[in-house]
């Protein structure tokens, strides 16, 4: 009995030591599942000090936390080389500057009396013992996540993955008009209905073409476990094809009748709102072009008649000798285990925009429309820092949010590709300006994962994750209803009368 009692005294401890900012710590072998470079994290916009953002570990999206900012350290551009994933029922990584080896300590040679510790500020350790010539400290890494964290008890949001929220539904009522996205083509806009419009995808940059196809087939590339038919609207609308690619040409994926089909535009415009009364049916004689092709259905006249958008209708776009061998080229059968996978589910739709390096998305149903930053924003006096002042948008008062002030982001330099994204909540619509827009994304319900548990009232907003794995992205869903504070919506109310004089 006195021998197996000293056994277990003496038993040794098997610890992974690292460093942090210089400083060697330690955490026991057995929380440490594996041990992986950094890889690339998608930050989570005002998220607590700890939390560096949410990254893609085989498939699976896991919060990775900061042991810098979890000691109260500043965060360093060269540091953060390694993640720690550690074991437990909800994975995390723990990002620290490098991995020094595998330690092995006997149970009697671990110091735990806290007074012998010299735990320094921001530490919280329980243990330590000797390196060679230094001292490993054992981090308590639970309590400085349970620390950094709030881990509150809140029913997670699942708006995105059941057809978007109350406050979107609620605008839909009031906002009746018709909702369209815009793009160019040869210089000049035309539109496809919000509803005839699956997914906005950027265009590949090699395909493979048909043979003895037309001007206006492009080719075919892989999309979904099927083949998609690229075609030109240039080739469409009789205006030649382009003599070399810009790089902004998007694929605006549609059907048409049974078939699924991609049409290649020079760039995208907007979404946008438009108002009946402003659509008009283009006259018979101009309704046809030789062959059929590309009816023209009406025309938006927007901006007092300046801005002039043809609505095209994927009804009447080609003829029907040309849709019988796109049907050819298409209907590769599917096979037995797409036919089991196909429903799986509600798809949902959201508008993709950027704020320097990361990707965010709104449910469409909660974005009005997309459209250029107005050059005249008025400014309001004593308002908080990122409202960027109001706007009158065709005759209704819009207040503007700056969104990278919004996340404490610092200013673009070139703003060229900045977008005001309009969205609507049940209290409030609002104009967001962004980076940039740049798809309008399709996914599966169920592709939709829940935000990282790691979370507190920062980033509430964060209503969920698509993992586009194959792309090397990282898309976090916002709910519109969160990306203000109580306390700024507040705000918002408070000033919207006077806005209403001040433009």
């Amino acid at each position: 009995m006195e021998s197996a009692a000293l056994d277990a005294e003496t038993a040794a401890r098997r610890f992974l030591t690292f460093r942090v900012e210089g400083r060697l710590y330690a955490l026991p072998a057995d929380l440490v599942a594996e041990v992986i470079r950094l890889p690339a994290i998608a930050r989570v916009p005002q998220a607590p000090k700890g939390l560096l953002g949410v990254a893609n570990l085989r498939g699976t999206i896991l919060p990775v936390a900061g042991v810098r900012g979890l000691l109260g350290l500043p965060e360093k551009a060269e540091a953060n080389s390694w993640a720690l994933v550690l074991d437990g029922a909800a994975p995390v990584a723990a990002a620290v500057d490098s991995v020094e080896r595998l330690e092995t300590a006997p149970a009697d040679k671990v110091e735990t009396r806290q007074a012998e510790l010299g735990a320094k500020a921001g530490e919280r350790i329980l243990g330590a013992f000797a390196v060679g010539d230094a001292v490993a400290k054992i981090l308590d890494i639970a309590a400085l996540i349970d620390a950094a964290f709030s881990q509150e008890a809140r029913p997670h949001s699942r708006r995105a993955l059941s057809g978007g929220n109350a406050d979107a539904r609620g605008a839909e009522q009031i906002d009746d008009r018709r909702r369209l996205v815009s793009f160019d083509v040869g210089g000049q806009e035309y539109a496809l209905d919000l509803g005839d419009v699956q997914e906005i995808i950027d265009a590949p940059q090699s395909l493979a073409a048909l043979p003895a196809s037309e001007d206006l087939v492009l080719g075919v590339v892989a999309y979904r476990n099927s083949l998609l038919s690229l075609l030109s609207l240039r080739g469409l609308l009789g205006l030649g094809r382009e003599a070399a690619p810009s790089g902004r040409e998007k694929v605006v994926v549609t059907r048409v009748g049974q078939t699924q089909v991609g049409l290649v535009a020079d760039r995208m415009r907007t979404i946008f709102a438009a108002d009946a009364e402003l659509m008009e049916d283009i006259p018979p004689v101009l309704a046809a072009r030789t062959g059929g092709e590309a009816r023209i259905s009406a025309i938006y006249r927007g901006d007092g008649g300046q801005r002039l958008v043809s609505l095209l209708s994927p009804a009447t776009l080609f003829r029907e000798d040309v849709m019988q061998r796109l049907g050819t080229a298409t209907s590769a059968k599917p096979t037995a285990a797409e036919e089991k996978e196909a429903p799986r589910g509600e798809e949902r739709q959201f508008v993709v925009f950027r704020l320097g390096d990361e990707e965010f998305g709104l449910p469409i149903e909660a974005v009005n429309e997309v459209a250029r930053v107005p050059e005249q924003i008025t400014r309001l006096p004593k308002t908080p820092k990122f409202l960027e002042g109001v706007v009158n948008l065709r005759g209704e008062v819009l207040p503007v949010v700056d969104q990278r002030r919004r996340f404490d982001l610092p200013a673009l330099g070139d703003g060229q590709t900045r977008r005001l994204l309009v969205v609507r909540t049940e209290r409030h619509r609002a104009g967001l300006i962004v980076d940039s827009v740049s798809q309008v994304l399709r996914c599966n319900a169920q592709d939709i994962e829940p935000s990282p548990s790691l979370t507190n009232e920062t980033v509430r907003l964060v209503q969920g994750v698509v993992n586009l794995e194959k792309e090397g992205r990282i898309v976090l869903l916002l709910d519109p209803a969160e990306l203000l504070t109580r306390a700024e919506r507040g705000l918002l109310d408070a000033f919207e009368a006077q806005a209403e004089k001040a433009v």
